[in-house]
């Protein structure tokens, strides 16, 4: 088996691409150790010294350590624990039931949303995906537009940026409604 790496912008995080399926539909997030209980995977990864996070895309794996680790000390392990986990033929997740994709949304405003996620699943998350991440629509109020940043996304340093000037111009751009997007934490 052959796992290859590549870098995020977020210089925590590791992008680990392991040549096969990860999760079948959304994607999952595991911001501690404590989360990651559905996952046989996930544990695995967290039992590395240093994880301090791990998500799943449909072809990838990031990883975040903590900052007092080098990555050159931490990511033989890692590859090694991917590696095992594939081997040892354990499904990724238990079940598929903590993937995560859109927040649902009711209401006057459906269309609008309609809309806005649309756009997200067309011009942003893939963009976002190769850089091993996710962002999920989280709600719409009065013109905002609330998302969800995941894997390398969270805790990124220019994630301020690409969410102002990047999803939020092409939002204002295509939907009018939309006066402002804002990061939260879930």
């Amino acid at each position: 088996m052959f796992i290859q790496t590549e870098s995020t912008p977020n210089p925590a995080t590791l992008k680990f691409l392991p040549g096969q399926s990860v999760v079948q539909v959304g994607t999952a997030d595991f911001p501690n150790a404590e989360s990651a209980g559905s996952s046989p995977l996930a544990k695995r990864l967290f039992g590395v010294e240093g994880v301090s996070g791990v998500f799943f895309g449909p072809d990838f794996i990031t990883v975040t350590k903590i900052d007092t680790i080098d990555w050159a000390h931490i990511k033989p392990a890692i590859l090694g624990a991917i590696m095992e986990h594939y081997q040892s033929g354990e499904p990724v997740m238990d079940d598929e039931s903590g993937t995560v994709g859109h927040a649902e949304h009711d209401g006057p405003d459906s269309e609008l949303v309609k809309q806005i996620k649309e756009l997200l699943d067309t011009r942003v998350r893939p963009a976002v995906a190769q850089d091993g991440g996710d962002i999920t629509f989280h709600g719409f109020d009065r013109g905002v537009v609330y998302l969800h940043m995941q894997g390398a996304c969270a805790g990124c340093p220019s994630s301020t940026m690409t969410l102002k000037s990047g999803i939020e111009n092409l939002l204002r751009h295509f939907i009018p409604e939309v006066t402002e997007v804002r990061a939260v934490a879930v």
